[in-house]
């Protein structure tokens, strides 16, 4: 593969599958399947988690394994890591470090750092900022290339047939 271009003949990682009637969807990532939903206040059944509850706890996990990855490598007595995120929108005048206009909405993720063992401040005070580097943390605060297209539809009959 060349450097910055997709292989268009890998396998998808990821396949999202759902009733166009219901929020409710089957995630499938490698051999883990998982639900997704809205809440019940919102008109879905409360059967898995939000998108940006998965979103979340995507940017929480990678900085997690991040954290313990340095922690281990610098030989530091990390002994376990909780990190809390919360999602929310607000104006972008609200933001001391944005760009966009001041009338607009941004997105705002609130992330918190728990620590757990006998390190010294030097040592979090730089966990802290590794927390930023973490790989779903770059991806999200960096320009993303998003392609969608639609793929040829196919249907079943009960019997297997493809019509």
């Amino acid at each position: 593969m060349t450097e910055g271009v997709a292989d268009a003949s890998a396998p998808w990682k990821v396949i999202v599958e759902g009733a166009g009637n219901a929020f409710r969807q089957d995630a499938t990532a490698g051999r883990h399947r998982l639900a997704t939903d809205e809440p019940v206040t919102v008109g879905g059944t409360d059967a898995g988690p939000t998108p940006y509850d998965l979103l979340l706890a995507a940017l929480g996990s990678c900085t997690s394994m991040t954290l313990g990855m340095y922690a281990r490598h610098k030989g530091w007595p990390l002994e376990a890591v909780r990190v809390r995120l919360r999602h929310s929108r607000i104006h972008a005048s609200d933001c001391e470090h944005c760009e966009t206009d001041p009338k607009a909405m941004i997105d705002r993720i609130d992330c918190e750092i728990e620590l757990s063992g006998p390190l010294d401040a030097a040592q979090r005070a730089r966990l802290l900022e590794i927390a930023d580097r973490c790989p779903v943390h770059r991806t999200l605060v960096a320009e993303v290339d998003i392609r969608t297209r639609l793929a040829e539809a196919t249907s079943t009959e009960p019997d297997g047939q493809i019509y």
